[in-house]
């Protein structure tokens, strides 16, 4: 009989963004701009590895902003390889970036297989984001 509880591993670590490429996608003369980013980025910890992602934003002209994307990571968790994806929500305020990510099901490949979790990110715009991921295998 498979475990009901499956034991969560709290992992923490550092991305640190390699490209980011802002591209405006409906900017209208009265509200906020829509921007699409595609980033490039670095993982580092309990999360080793590259990620590729997709954001799709929205920016007010108070310079905050609001974003939801995907990201594919390849690479290690807790020394396993191969890749999942993750999907995020945040936000921008003040000059801080933070959010939060989960796991898409079923994204797991090679050892990742099965792969489940949850966390967040948070960082100072132009600096190394701080991550959390509490992962579990199903």
């Amino acid at each position: 009989m498979p475990d009901p509880k499956p034991k969560r591993v709290h992992g923490t670590g550092r991305i640190q963004v390699k490209t980011y490429l802002p591209k405006p996608y409906d900017e209208p003369a009265d509200g906020p701009r829509l921007v699409r980013i595609s980033v490039s980025e670095t993982f580092s910890g309990d999360i080793e590895g590259e990620g590729t992602a997709e954001f799709l934003q929205l920016l007010r002209s108070d310079g905050s902003a609001s974003f939801v994307g995907l990201e594919r990571v390849v690479g290690k968790v807790g020394g396993r390889p191969g890749s999942f994806v993750l999907q995020d929500a945040g936000t921008l305020e003040g000059g801080t970036v933070s959010g939060t990510w989960f796991v898409v099901p079923g994204s797991g490949s090679g050892q990742l297989k099965g792969l489940r979790g949850e966390g967040g990110f948070t960082a100072d715009v132009g600096q190394a984001a701080t991550i959390t991921l509490d992962y579990w295998f199903e």
